[in-house]
C-alpha cells in the first residue's frame, strides 16, 4: 500500500517507521531536514523536505498514487488543510487525520474526514484504567 505521511514528529516518524517494516510503501514529509533525518538508515520510505499543504510539494511525495494519507503534524490547522488538500483536490480514499481538540475532531469527522485524537485515545485508555478493565501497555496489563 502506498502510504503518504505529512510530519515527522513522534507520531509521524513511529507510524513511517512502523509501516515500512510491515512492507508498505511509505513517503514522508516535513519542511524539517532534520526531523526527516531522524527516521535514521533503517527507514525504507521515502523522504520529501516541504510543507505538507503544498500541492507542488505534494506532488513530489506521490500523492496522486497514495492510497493513505495521513496528517500526523503536532499543527491542528495544518492537518486540516492538508487533509482537505488530499481528499478535495486529489482524490485520496483513505484520508486520516491528527487532531487533539476533541471538540474539533467531531466537527471534521461529522465532514467525512478520518479523525483520530490522541487526546480522545488517551482519555478512554485511562478511564479503562480506572474502571479496572485494562491498562494498555503497562506490565500490570501482561499480568491478567
Amino acid at each position: 500500500m502506498k502510504i503518504l505521511i505529512v510530519g515527522c514528529g513522534r507520531l509521524g516518524s513511529y507510524l513511517a517507521l512502523s509501516l515500512s517494516r510491515e512492507g508498505h510503501s511509505v513517503t514522508v514529509v516535513d519542511a524539517d531536514r532534520e526531523a526527516l533525518a531522524s527516521l535514521g538508515p533503517d527507514f525504507q520510505g521515502e523522504t520529501v523536505v516541504g510543507k505538507g499543504i503544498d500541492e507542488d510539494v505534494l506532488r513530489r511525495a506521490g500523492i496522486e498514487q497514495a492510497d493513505v494519507f495521513i496528517a500526523a503534524t503536532g499543527y491542528e490547522n495544518t492537518n486540516i488543510m492538508a487533509s482537505y488538500v488530499a481528499k478535495e483536490i486529489f482524490g485520496v480514499k483513505n484520508v486520516i487525520t491528527r487532531l487533539d481538540d476533541p471538540r474539533k475532531a467531531e466537527i471534521f469527522s461529522s465532514l467525512g474526514l478520518n479523525v483520530i485524537s490522541p487526546v480522545m485515545l488517551a482519555a478512554e485508555a485511562i478511564r479503562k484504567c480506572v474502571e479496572g478493565i485494562q491498562c494498555m501497555l503497562s506490565s500490570s496489563a501482561e499480568e491478567k
